[in-house]
This record gives C-alpha cells, sequence and structure tokens, in this order.
C-alpha cells in the first residue's frame, strides 16, 4: 500500500494520518471479529432458544427487541460521548474494553436462562454492550484512516464480520464432528453444543479486542485537540443537544441512505428470525421445537449461516477493486439484488445441498450492507462529529427493526398465512426495494483516489 500524509480538519485543527499497511489494517479491525461472533451467535441462536423455552411464532418479533432499542438509544449517546472523551488511553479505548467486558458476561449466562424472561433481559444487557464498543469502533477506523483508505478500512470490518459470524453459525457443527452429541440438552431443551458455544464467544469477545488494543492504539490527539474537546461543554444534556444538532445537520448522502437501510434491515431481522423455523417446515417437515428434525434444523442453519458469512467474508476483499472501479453505489445495488433473489428462491427448495445456492447471494450482500454503506458515509461527515454521526446512522439500522418488530406481528397471520416461509420472501422483496432506493443516493465527489493495496 503506497504511504500517505493527507491532512484533516479536526474542529479547525488540521490533522496528519499517515497511510497503515494492510496488516496494520487487519490488527485494527480484529476486535470486529469477537463483536460480531458475538452477533452471529444471536442471529443463529435466539429465535431456538426462545422457541425451546416454550415462546410462539407470532409474539417472536417482540422477544428480538432488545438490539433495535439498545442501539438507538446507547449508539447516538455513546458515539457522541466518544467524540468529547479525553483519557490516557484515547477517546475510543474505554468504550470498547467495558462494551466487551459486558458482553463476555452475558454470552456466558445466556444458554443457562432457564426461563423465557431471563433470556430476553440478558439479550438487552448483551446489545447494550455490543452497541457500547459497535459506534466507537466504527469511530476509531475513521480516525485512523484517511479518506483514501475509507474503503479497504470498513470493508476489512465487512471480512471479519464475515469470518466471526462463519464461526459462530460453524461452532455447533464443529462440536458435533469433535465428538459432542447433537441431541444432548439440558433441563430446558437448550441443546449443550448451544451452551458451548456461546461459552467459546464469550472468551472471543474479549480476547480479540485485547488483540486490537495491543496492536492498533490510538493517533494521540495534540494540545490542541484535546483543549477543543475540554472547552466543549461537558454533561448528559451536552451530549443530548450534540446529537440533537447532529440530526438538524445530517448531511444529504445521510439521510437519502436512510430510505436504503429501511428496506435491507427489516427484510434482514425478517430473514434472521423466521429462517430456522422455514427451514424446519420445508426440509424436515416439522414446527416442534422438541423433535430432532427442529433440532437438525438448527444445525442447518449454522451451516448455510456459516457458508453465507464465509462467502461474506472472501467478498468483502474481493469487493474493494470492484468498488473502486465501479463505485459503493453499483456495487451495493447488485449485491442487494442478488441477495433478494436468492431469499425469494429459498422455500422453494426442498434439498438442504441446494441451499447454498442463493447463500452466495445474501454473502455478497452482507459482505456489502457490512461495508459500502459506510464507504458512503464516511466522506460526508466532519471528522470531529465522526462518533456522534456513526451513531446517528446505526439509527437507520434499529428504526427499520423496531417497525419490524412492531409490524410483522399484526400481519404475520392475516397477510403471511402465519407461514415462516412467507416471510422468507418478503425479505427478498425488500432487499429487492433497497437496491432500488440506492439509485437515489447523492454521493460527495471524492477528494483523491484510492491509494493501492
Amino acid at each position: 500500500m503506497n504511504q500517505i500524509n493527507s491532512q484533516q480538519s479536526f474542529g479547525g485543527v488540521v490533522k496528519p494520518k499517515p497511510g497503515l499497511s494492510f496488516w496494520q489494517i487487519l490488527n485494527m479491525n480484529f476486535g470486529f471479529f469477537g463483536i460480531q461472533f458475538s452477533f452471529g451467535l444471536q442471529q443463529s441462536s435466539m429465535s431456538p432458544i426462545y422457541a425451546y423455552l416454550g415462546a410462539d411464532e407470532a409474539s417472536l418479533p417482540y422477544l428480538w427487541l432488545a438490539g433495535p432499542v439498545t442501539g438507538l438509544i446507547v449508539q447516538p449517546l455513546i458515539g457522541a460521548m466518544s467524540d468529547r472523551t479525553v483519557t490516557r488511553w484515547g477517546r475510543r479505548t474505554p468504550y470498547f474494553l467495558v462494551g466487551a467486558l459486558l458482553c463476555s458476561l452475558g454470552l456466558l449466562l445466556m444458554p443457562f436462562s432457564p426461563t423465557l424472561w431471563m433470556a430476553a433481559s440478558l439479550l438487552w444487557i448483551l446489545d447494550a454492550a455490543n452497541n457500547v464498543t459497535m459506534e466507537p469502533y466504527r469511530a476509531f477506523v475513521s480516525d485512523k484512516l484517511d479518506k483514501s483508505q475509507h474503503s479497504i478500512g470498513f470493508l476489512t470490518q465487512s471480512a471479519f464480520t464475515g469470518l466471526g459470524q462463519t464461526l459462530a453459525y460453524l461452532t455447533p457443527s464443529i462440536l458435533v464432528l469433535l465428538g459432542m452429541s447433537r441431541d444432548a440438552v439440558n433441563d430446558n431443551h437448550i441443546p449443550h453444543i448451544v451452551i458451548a458455544a456461546f461459552l467459546i464467544g464469550a472468551v472471543f469477545s474479549i480476547a480479540s479486542i485485547l488483540w486490537t488494543l495491543k496492536t492498533s492504539p490510538e493517533i494521540p490527539l495534540s494540545q490542541s485537540e484535546i483543549k477543543v474537546l475540554q472547552n466543549k461543554p461537558g454533561g448528559w444534556r451536552a451530549t443530548l443537544t450534540e446529537v440533537a444538532l447532529a440530526m438538524r445537520e445530517m448531511p444529504p448522502t445521510m439521510r437519502q441512505l436512510a430510505w436504503v437501510k429501511l428496506f435491507q434491515w427489516y427484510a434482514m431481522f425478517c430473514y434472521w428470525q423466521y429462517i430456522m423455523l422455514s427451514l424446519g417446515r420445508t426440509i424436515f417437515g416439522t414446527s416442534d421445537p422438541s423433535s430432532q428434525g427442529f433440532r437438525e434444523a438448527g444445525l442447518l442453519n449454522g451451516q448455510i449461516g456459516a457458508f453465507y458469512n464465509f462467502i461474506a467474508f472472501v467478498a468483502a476483499f474481493a469487493l474493494v477493486p470492484f468498488t473502486r472501479r465501479y463505485g459503493p453505489k453499483l456495487t451495493h445495488a447488485l449485491c442487494l439484488t442478488l441477495a433478494g433473489l436468492g431469499m425469494l428462491s429459498i422455500p422453494g427448495i426442498h434439498t438442504p445441498a441446494l441451499l447454498f445456492i442463493p447463500m452466495i447471494g445474501i454473502g455478497m450482500a452482507w459482505a456489502s450492507i457490512m461495508g459500502n454503506p459506510y464507504v458512503m458515509l464516511a466522506g460526508s461527515i466532519p471528522a470531529e462529529r465522526t462518533g456522534v454521526y456513526m451513531g446517528i446512522f446505526n439509527m437507520f439500522i434499529v428504526i427499520p427493526m423496531i417497525i419490524q418488530i412492531i409490524t410483522l406481528p399484526l400481519y404475520y397471520q392475516r397477510w403471511l398465512g402465519g407461514n415462516p416461509e412467507n416471510v422468507i420472501r418478503l425479505a427478498g422483496v425488500l432487499l429487492i426495494c433497497a437496491a432500488c432506493s440506492v439509485g437515489f443516493v447523492k454521493l460527495q465527489a471524492d477528494a483523491g483516489k484510492e491509494t493501492s493495496v
């Protein structure tokens, strides 16, 4: 990678940013592996855990409320606070550590939940912890990288998203291959392989963050930058005021991306909540959580989920030159379209091996979802507000999730026939709508060409 020495304004202070090598960017983003391993466990295992503990299909979305609500509240506030934080360790580091520790605790306790309410409560803690870490991490990448390296930085995060979630989805199947019984369960019908996967996730969550902090310290603030931050009013009221002001002054590109994210995240939440229930019916002919077929559907979901996340891991790097040449808009629209067509085909597939074909498109879209919107955003926001705007941008993820949670149970029986297969079809249609919405996003002119990798 060519070395650069670009300059970026920070509250009126001009700050040079030396170019980082590819390996430095990998080390910087490795903490994302543990965060996304945790998210992968939630996506693959929370609906089954809720089912084991007695939840019914129609009310299932309500039990996923923790993630979007904590994201809506926590991420903008934490983003704004991290912009203003001055410590000997940096602005973002304290949030990484606190979030990772709480996340590990939540993962340790989750599979031992004796009741539905306890599992739902622990999910609130787990999601709040992940959100405390997530947005400062997004801002951390923008802090350390010049604009010309944003695509490689954020798409590397996509790669670790794919890798972390691949292993999270695949861990129960790996444990079976290593000799654990797929049918051994605790008193609440939660399989031992799921319990072990959560314990492994707890270790990865804290270990990956510690690696990033050891290898990739924050760029120290200069005295003039510290003075700028210290002169800003403090306290929670000032933080809320900063969030409100940033929302009023939101760049047009960010507003336009809201529509893309509305469709794509409503769709992904539908997919995560109902894919295992859909597979149980179409592949194994069962909806009984206590049946062997239902547990087999859980393993199959882990395998295809691991596959699409592995595709995302590979695609994240493969998309870098494509994004540079054709731009993040075309790349994102194409990936979303492939995923939409893939989801539309899933309910018609009754042979497990054929399910891996649509997973290719879903994996490409997942890589793009976790990278290209941030590439489009990063060039349009001021450096001194990176944290708060990354936090607000997350609202465009969680608000669609909240809308999905509130609305889907209202029409699940009437319009979708109480059939989880139709929820997957709905997700496919919405992803195609998201692809169409990308065309209405107007990007700021690039300040310079990408550096070569």
